[in-house]
């Protein structure tokens, strides 16, 4: 597998650490082992879901967490302690191990909501642009003349 060195970049650009670091996690990020398995998709212009198959797992067994631009999904299975209860398998597919799965989140993207149904965790995210952003319509005047406030004072006076 290939590393990469961002230690130029640190050298050269001011103010891009914060793309810096987010390469470095996606380069460590993509030697994951890639369970559990999700989709992405786009619902809207500004409309995402995010989709992962987390089979066997309760709802009270997984915990999501959104924190500055990152969105941390972890499962951890309840112990079974039963004793009088021995299984024995004769094929063991289904993967009942923890994990933990990160999502970098682009800048004013916000988690609406999540659902647990049929194996699949959905988590429903929107693009929240504030006011200040946003585009708008500036008007032209026409016809109107700026005066001088200054050369108004001196001929005052």
């Amino acid at each position: 597998m290939r590393t990469y060195d961002f230690s130029p970049l640190y050298r050269s650009a001011v103010g891009f650490d914060r793309l810096a670091r987010q390469l470095e996690s996606a380069a460590r990020s993509s030697q994951e082992n890639g369970w559990p398995p999700y989709n992405i998709e786009t619902t809207g212009e500004n409309a995402y879901r995010i989709e992962i198959a987390v089979a066997g797992f309760s709802p009270d067994e997984l915990n999501i967490e959104a924190k500055e631009n990152s969105l941390t999904v972890t499962g951890k299975k309840a112990a079974n302690d039963d004793a009088s209860v021995q299984k024995t398998y004769l094929h063991r597919g289904l993967a009942e191990r923890d994990f933990e799965r990160r999502f970098q989140l682009a800048d004013y993207v916000v988690v609406k909501g999540a659902d647990l149904s049929n194996g699949l965790l959905t988590i429903d995210l929107q693009r929240e642009l504030p006011e200040a952003l946003k585009p708008r319509r500036i008007e032209i005047a026409t016809g109107k003349m700026i005066e001088d406030k200054s050369r108004k004072a001196d001929k005052a006076a």
